[in-house]
């Protein structure tokens, strides 16, 4: 599978959609980018320098600082596949943020969500 065109899509290009997502189940911006960090250990400034700076997501996962090392511990079905399957690791990340993201719109709680 070519994933080559979600690897070079903005980050910001998709960041906006993640917050509306958010929004309409009644959760907050300040929910998505709390995710966000958790999961690629950016900070709330270097989050926003990234979204200025139209970072693609190929850059954007692999500039992160660290990912979470709780990341193992997401799974479940997302886009029809299992995240914990996914071989491509830079897809499997994507798609970790996807599932969170979702996560989120879905009610859980943010201690569920960040693994606590």
């Amino acid at each position: 599978m070519d994933n080559s065109r979600v690897y070079k899509m903005s980050f910001a290009s998709v960041y906006p959609h993640y917050i509306r997502k958010a929004e309409r189940k009644g959760r907050t911006k300040a929910e998505v980018d709390e995710i966000i960090c958790w999961l690629t250990g950016y900070n709330a400034k270097t989050l926003q320098q990234h979204i200025d700076q139209k970072t693609d997501f190929e850059n954007f996962f692999a500039q992160a600082p660290q990912l979470n090392p709780n990341v193992s511990k997401i799974t479940g079905v997302i886009c029809g596949y299992r995240v914990e399957e996914i071989e491509d690791k830079l897809m499997q990340k994507v798609r970790y943020l996807d599932k969170l993201i979702d996560e989120l719109a879905k009610g859980k709680t943010m201690d569920k969500i960040l693994r606590k």
